[in-house]
């Protein structure tokens, strides 16, 4: 587990500190803080079985997106969002900063990595690329979508039967 403080100044400590945590009966509650640390205005939990665990949940459409349209092929970020645009028919418009946040999670899971660096105009163009991990992540997506969406067909074909 990592904890990080905020002080007054939003000054951030950059590794957590020993001691600061203790685990009660009742779960977990903050220790009396050394006395060499600012006073806290606010102490983030960050769990590494929710960083570990989250590929077992359903893919969020923004994330079910890049990796469709990493599944093309290696691309750069702008190519990205301008495919994600695209494959969505204009519901979903990435910005830089949700895409890239995307991308290093999705790289910390092992989903995508990075391709190549190429310098175009000056400019650094970083192109991503699906891992074997990411297909396979994104297949099992794809099948579970396609059982729910076989079983609201079933269901919508019933109800018109009905009435």
């Amino acid at each position: 587990m990592c904890v990080t403080w905020f002080s007054r100044g939003l000054h951030i400590l950059p590794r957590p500190h020993a001691g600061l945590l203790s685990r009660a009966a009742s779960g977990l509650r903050l220790a009396p803080r050394p006395s060499a640390l600012p006073d806290p205005l606010l102490a983030i939990y960050r769990y590494k079985v929710y960083t570990l665990c989250m590929t077992e949940w359903p893919l969020r459409e923004p994330t079910f997106l890049i990796l469709t349209a990493l599944a093309a092929g290696p691309q750069h970020g702008y190519g990205i969002m301008t495919d994600v645009a695209q494959i969505s028919a204009g519901r979903v418009r990435l910005r830089a900063g949700t895409l890239y946040a995307a991308l290093n999670r999705l790289d910390a899971d092992g989903l995508v990595c990075l391709d190549r660096e190429e310098i175009v105009d000056a400019r650094l163009r970083r192109y991503y690329r699906l891992t074997p991990d990411g297909a396979l992540r994104l297949q099992e997506e794809v099948d579970r979508m396609r059982a729910t969406t076989a079983v609201a067909a079933r269901r919508l074909k019933l109800l018109g039967q009905a009435q």
